[in-house]
């Protein structure tokens, strides 16, 4: 059995061809490249107003902190002058409790005061003592 040798005819179409295709392959990547480069100068002042506003935004959140650490401490405030009101009521309820023990007994001391005072009022009316008018 002979081997023949491979058609050089073919040999060079085929070299052509893949010459051909690493040309074309060559010349998109080379625009792929140049697409690359123009999207990135595009993207250049993006990031920058990015950068721009990322750091408002961190001047913001700093203020924020700070707003918040005032209202944590507003608010410990608020809740021992609620603490000492609760105290302050109670004592109050106390007074007033005291005060109201204090009127029972003055009111006890002069139930008979007014009952002598109307049983007098009711002889002197009968005895027309006083005179009306």
């Amino acid at each position: 059995m002979a081997i023949n040798p491979p058609d050089r005819g073919t040999r060079v179409g085929d070299d052509r061809q893949r010459l051909r295709k690493l040309a074309q392959a060559a010349m998109n990547a080379d625009q792929t490249v140049g697409q690359v480069e123009t999207l990135l100068a595009d993207m250049g002042p993006l990031l920058m107003g990015l950068t721009k506003t990322t750091g408002s935004l961190d001047e913001t959140l700093a203020g924020m902190d700070a707003t918040i650490t005032k209202m944590d401490a507003t608010l410990n405030k608020v809740d021992t002058t609620v603490e000492q009101m609760a105290t302050v009521v109670e004592r109050l309820e106390a007074v007033t409790s005291r005060v109201e023990q204090v009127v029972l007994i003055v009111e006890a001391a002069l139930r008979p005061i007014g009952v002598v005072e109307s049983a007098g009022r009711a002889i002197v009316g009968r005895l027309g003592v006083l005179s009306r008018g």
